[in-house]
């Protein structure tokens, strides 16, 4: 079987599984704990796991907390944000494309009180800048726009609403879940930046890790939230709870792996996403639509129409031999909104298909398009 449905998860990369294995049988430590060799050992891999974290995204590794991935990062953050500086404001801006763990934390915070904008985004999925800066208010506390769309991967403007943000002295969350590890980023040079929220299994890593970015000030002091979780005062008292240090020690490889080998990765992913549109087109003619833009996108999603196909029927068809999706894997129950969003019709949803590539997907694999 080929599989085409990354954006949901990747395969765990063979030099990840191996390094967790002694986190799991022999290295059994608690970072937490003191002076015995096997708590010493887990604290100096958690460590090295946020330095290889910290490299990957371009920032300093005391800015990086351990969660269970984007979804609990990004209810730490909204949630976060919103308890700690209720006080200046209940404005909250968002876009209506952004993943479920985002919307339905927003809708959880409109019946607590707060203000929510919801940025309606052109047919590509992207927000309009200056619809942002017109829906700025005295009372906004935090802007929150992901940076990569996770159906369509096109890619939001960034640096230009980091920048926003700061000039206006206004909180700035990024999902960035569906672009770490295929993009390169370099969080020096978005400032405006303070929250960062991204996933392990995106990237070749293990399920139930992520890593939350934090942006700290002169003093080395990171950006007060209200935690989500309380307990322990793990993770500088932000994030408690027991580290999963095998997790851990997997998302700090993974991130190396994909540092050093980032470039090439992203070649591949254009080349064989390329490759793959070229093979569409010329099975299927007139007969498909491409819902993505081909430019200022990740790289290795497509978004794509089987006209007058249900995409629910076509997909059970190929589930012997391609692997692929409807869209997110988080909303799969119903329509995309993401695509109702864009101006789809429910035709034109329930006829799309997400194909989305591996860094380590080879063109000569998708040959298996011809014979469809």
């Amino acid at each position: 079987m080929l599989y085409l449905d990354n954006s949901a998860t990747t395969k765990i990369h063979p030099e990840v599984r191996e390094v967790m294995l002694p986190y799991l049988l022999e290295e059994f430590g608690n970072p937490s704990s003191k002076y015995y060799n096997a708590a010493e050992n887990a604290k100096i891999a958690v460590d090295n796991s946020r330095k290889s974290v910290a490299k990957l995204i371009g920032c300093h590794s005391d800015e990086v907390i351990f969660t269970s991935g984007s979804t609990e990062s990004n209810n730490m953050f909204l949630k976060g944000v919103a308890h700690y500086y209720s006080s200046k404001g209940k404005h909250i801006i968002t876009s209506k494309v952004e993943h479920p763990s985002i919307l339905e934390t927003c809708n959880f915070l409109e019946k607590q009180g707060f203000d929510i904008t919801y940025l309606p985004v052109d047919n590509f999925g992207r927000i309009n800048i200056s619809e942002l800066v017109e829906s700025l208010r005295n009372d906004t506390i935090l802007v929150s726009i992901m940076w990569g769309n996770n159906e369509l991967g096109s890619l939001n403007d960034i640096k230009t609403i980091s920048d926003i943000c700061a000039n206006h002295n206004i909180y700035f969350h990024t999902d960035a879940t569906q672009v770490v590890g295929k993009i390169k980023i370099d969080l020096e040079d978005f400032k405006g930046i303070t929250f960062l929220s991204c996933s392990s299994h995106k990237f070749h890593g293990p399920k139930g890790i992520g890593a939350a970015f934090i942006r700290q000030d002169e003093y080395r002091v990171l950006t007060p939230i209200t935690p989500l979780l309380h307990g322990g005062g793990q993770e500088k008292e932000i994030r408690s709870g027991t580290l999963a240090v095998h997790n851990i020690v997997g998302l700090g490889k993974a991130a190396q792996i994909a540092s050093n080998d980032l470039n090439l990765n992203i070649k591949n992913l254009k080349d064989c996403e390329k490759y793959l549109s070229e093979l569409l087109s010329t099975k299927f003619g007139a007969n498909i639509k491409f819902n993505h833009d081909h430019k200022l996108k990740i790289p290795g999603i497509l978004s794509v129409q089987f006209k007058g196909i249900n995409n629910e029927i076509l997909l059970k068809k190929l589930a012997p031999i391609i692997a692929a999706s409807t869209g997110s894997a988080c909303s799969s129950s119903k329509p995309s909104h993401v695509l109702s969003a864009i101006g789809l019709t429910l035709d034109e949803i329930r006829s799309t298909i997400r194909f989305s590539l591996s860094s380590y997907t080879k063109k000569e694999e998708l040959d298996i398009f011809k014979s469809l």
